[in-house]
């Protein structure tokens, strides 16, 4: 138990500037929807933020091709280590509390909700 908590903590820690900038930036793509197309488009700095978060590149004028294989790469790691942490995350939640209906009921409305709201939002 001792190892996946730190395991947990160090996975978390390294990642966690990558996730704060990939949350902040596909948050004001939600909010912003207008996305510009061709990484020539974006002028200002969020719109180059933005390109990092769908083109894997950040724009500059005086570049004319990018290589996005290592950025890419991060990702995938950065997505397999969330996805591990979060399941380490669940698992130290089942062996902590000695409610675990608790963290069944959490568990279960972390997915029920956001399905709520998606079958609200349809329009017919």
């Amino acid at each position: 138990m001792q190892k996946i908590r730190r395991l947990h903590l160090y996975l978390g820690c390294f990642f966690a500037p990558l996730l704060i900038f990939f949350i902040a930036t596909g948050w004001y793509q939600t909010a912003n929807p207008d996305r510009r197309k061709s990484l020539g488009e974006q002028q200002t700095m969020i719109d180059r933020l933005r390109a990092v978060h769908t083109d894997s590149a950040f724009p500059v004028e005086s570049v004319d091709r990018y290589a996005t294989t290592g950025v890419r790469w991060l990702v995938y790691a950065m997505s397999f280590a969330l996805l591990a942490t979060v399941v380490m995350g669940i698992v130290l939640a089942f062996r902590s509390l000695r409610q675990r209906w608790l963290v069944w009921f959490s568990l279960g409305l972390g997915f029920l909700v956001p399905v709520i709201f998606l079958w609200l939002g349809q329009r017919h």
